[in-house]
Parts: C-alpha cells; structure tokens; sequence
C-alpha cells in the first residue's frame, strides 16, 4: 500500500459482546491504517454508541488507538450511522478524527466522490426511515443523553432487539438501496461515484446516469474472523480481507 492511498471502512459494529473484531480493529489501526494518508469510516463503527461519556471497556482503548493513528499524521473522517449517530464533539476531540456530513463529497484520489452511510438510499423501508426520523430529534437526542448511562444501555438493548425482529420480517429487497433514490443523490451532488455501506452488501454496481458511466460501490460489514477495507489510489481500487 502507497503512502498516497485512502481507506474506506463501514458496519464494524464495535461492541464489548465482540471482542474479536475489537480486536480486529486495533490490529488494523496499529499495522495497516498509519501507512494510509487518510482513513473514512462511513458510519456504524459502534454497533450502540449512547453517549460520549461512556467509558465502559473497550472504548477508552479504542479511542487512545484513535487518538494515537490520527497523531501519526493519518487524517480520520467518520460519518454517522443507524447505531452510532451520537458520536459528537467530545470524541472527535479525544480522538483527532473528524465527523462528515451525512451526505460528504471528496475529491478521492482525483475523482469526485459522494460518500455516504447509506441508511437514508434505503426509502423504501419506510418503518425504518420514519423511526429515523424520530431518533435523530434534537428533542429526543437531548432526553435520551440527559439519562444515565445505565437507562441509556438499557434503551440501547432493547431498540437493537425491536429492529432485529423488525429487519427480520421485511424482503431483503426491501432491505436494499432503491436505486432512484441513488441516482438522485447523485445527481444532487454532480457526481458519477458514490461509495456507501449499511445494508452489508459488498459489491460494485455500474449504470448509466444521465448518459453518463456510473458507479457505486458498497463497503461490507466485519465480522470476528475478518474485516473489509477499500484501498483507493490514483490508478487503481481494490478489496483489502482484513484477518
């Protein structure tokens, strides 16, 4: 891997029930992520962050090796997810990683680049899209980190148990992105790429948008035993197997 090459990692879902992919995750941090110019986390590095002030183990480990890549000279974006979109101030102070819109252009490796979570492509579960919308009230937000971090771990568990049941019960197509709303994205923002995560289904989909050659891309989730990493440079894209 060049110096001059850009990594892009989504849907970690760090948590103190997977030690393993904490662990997976550190081991990357510290080997391959220095050599990186920069790294873009595209949201659900947590798989339940309730707060910045949580410092229950492992996350004080997790964000010194943060604080310390990011000391190194690699500049870390993070975007949002479904299960990390409390992510504020105070860790990006800690840590040196800076937080993305939710809808972010860069300009990757001489290619303008739309990158996103991809939660909100999904349009056409509209249950979700409309518990998102409540979720990510100021109101809401307010109450909810005003709580104990006990009530907040608790509220946390039982969400993740309400929209398992729930993703359980809809078509996996309906789970998808629904591609007008992809291209208008797109289009909203001038580009013919766009890079995503969320509905943890790696791979490349190439169609014409507006008579144009376009792509997008969806980054995979990690698992215990192995993650996945997009390497982008000037001249070529690849699929990094983390183990």
């Amino acid at each position: 891997m060049t110096k001059s090459a850009v990594l892009l990692i989504s849907d970690l879902h760090l948590s103190a029930d997977a030690p393993q992919t904490v662990q997976l995750f550190q081991r990357f941090l510290a080997e391959r992520a220095p050599q990186a110019e920069a790294l873009f986390i595209l949201g659900d590095l947590f798989d339940a962050w309730i707060g910045d002030d949580n410092n229950a183990e492992p996350w004080p480990a997790v964000r010194h090796q943060l604080a310390s890549l990011t000391a190194t000279g690699t500049a870390v974006f993070v975007q949002h997810g479904n299960r990390d979109f409390l992510l504020g101030d105070d860790f990006c102070r800690h840590t040196g990683v800076q937080l993305l819109a939710e809808e972010a252009v860069i300009d990757l490796c001489g290619t303008p680049t739309l990158l996103m979570h991809g939660d909100t492509l999904c349009t056409d579960d509209l249950a979700y899209q409309q518990a998102r919308l409540f979720l990510r009230n100021p109101t809401f937000i307010n109450d909810f980190l005003s709580k104990s971090l006990a009530e907040r771990a608790a509220i946390a568990v039982e969400y993740r148990q309400r929209s398992g049941e729930a993703t359980s019960l809809l078509a996996s197509d309906i789970m998808d992105v629904n591609q007008a709303a992809v291209m208008a994205a797109m289009r909203r923002h001038g580009v013919t790429r766009l890079i995503h995560g969320h509905t943890h289904r790696q791979g490349q989909h190439n169609f014409e948008l507006d008579g144009q050659a376009a792509t997008r891309i969806v980054l995979g989730e990690w698992h215990p035993d192995r993650g996945m990493a997009l390497e982008v440079t000037a001249d070529n894209i690849q699929t990094l197997l983390l183990h």
